[in-house]
């Protein structure tokens, strides 16, 4: 077994509570929550996210757990660094800077855009809100819930490029949890919107956008019917 570094590239526990007030706050300034679902959907999101961060920065738990099994495959390999916590890079056994390969560029992908997607999606919602309409444009026009689209991106991002056994434990959860929120706020949309929105939601898909099927038409106001 290689002679290890201790734990070389961790126990900065600035950078962990950096990083997570970053995240997090970035959540909240856009998602401005408002109910007790709002505060839970951030709550978890944030809970994600100083997991994460805390075995990046701080200990890295997972690598410790495994890497007595994981030192049969990766034999000489220093599996309690900084570098070695980029787990697929050193699972396939790739050398050099591991945030300069393909996997570090897709997680990075997926987590920059889950991040715009939160920004561009909580701006249309806030707006719509504010003058009581059923928010359909922009991201909305694509599926029915990025916002909750927008949290999963950038927690895959995470997985792909840090994966730990918290926060993989912790994905199914908040996935979940958000399916139940977006039933809870369309229970909600039906009652405020009625038939607006149940037209919007037979043109528009919940989570998964319909490729090549075309974006949905907007969804407009129903004609007013007779008394």
């Amino acid at each position: 077994m290689a002679e290890h570094s201790d734990f070389s590239g961790y126990g900065l526990w600035l950078l962990v509570i950096v990083n997570s007030i970053f995240f997090s706050v970035f959540a909240f300034s856009f998602a401005k929550p408002s109910s007790g679902r709002d505060w839970r959907s951030l709550g978890a999101f944030s809970a994600f996210i100083v997991a994460l961060f805390t075995e990046m920065y701080g200990f890295p738990l997972t690598l410790y757990l495994l890497a007595p099994w994981l030192q049969t495959f990766l034999p000489g390999v220093d599996l309690l660094t900084h570098n070695a916590g980029h787990f697929w890079p050193t699972l396939l056994g790739w050398k050099g800077d591991p945030h300069f390969t393909p996997i570090h560029w897709l997680s990075d992908g997926l987590i920059i855009g889950g991040l715009w997607l939160l920004v561009e999606s909580w701006t249309v919602l806030h707006r719509a809100q504010a003058n009581g309409a059923l928010a359909v444009k922009g991201p909305y026009k694509v599926v029915r819930h990025p916002q909750y689209v927008a949290f999963i991106l950038v927690m895959t991002g995470f997985l792909v490029q840090w994966p730990t056994i918290l926060t993989a434990v912790m994905f199914p959860i908040l996935v979940y949890m958000y399916l139940r929120l977006a039933k809870s706020e369309e229970r909600e949309a039906t009652a405020q919107f009625g038939e607006q929105w149940r037209a919007y939601a037979s043109r528009t898909p919940g989570f998964v956008p319909r490729f090549g099927r075309g974006v949905s038409r907007v969804a407009k106001p129903p004609a007013k019917q007779a008394q």
